[in-house]
């Protein structure tokens, strides 16, 4: 797994959101076992509790469930972790154009320079 995890923030919500994405873009499906909670850690350089307890609140919403003994498991349930996916999409965009609205553009500057932008 990829973790892009910002030091600044709050990592537990960031290791949800990873999983989220990854199960909601296909990338890990309904079924498939999770990466042990001790190899995440090793691989984000987080502790192991860190990981447990995103892992804990992910089954809490229904993201993954726990089989004793065995590890983490994704659920049948991925319209949760795309609807989390669509909440952060939704935050992240309302963010962003509050910011651009402190700086004065108005709505029609703020989306000739989202057409205007390129992904590199």
């Amino acid at each position: 797994m990829d973790w892009r995890l910002d030091k600044n923030r709050a990592i537990c919500p960031q290791i949800c959101d990873t999983i989220c994405v990854m199960i909601a873009s296909g990338d890990i499906t309904p079924g498939e076992r999770l990466t042990s909670v001790r190899e995440v850690a090793a691989e984000a350089d987080v502790t192991p509790n860190t990981v447990q307890k995103a892992y804990v609140l992910l089954e809490q919403r229904g993201v993954i469930y726990s089989k004793r003994g065995s590890g983490w498991y994704v659920s049948d349930r991925v319209d949760i972790a795309k609807d989390i996916l669509d909440q952060m999409i939704h935050t992240k965009t309302a963010d962003y154009l509050n910011e651009m609205q402190s700086f004065g553009l108005d709505k029609k500057e703020i989306i000739s320079i989202i057409k205007g932008f390129r992904y590199s």
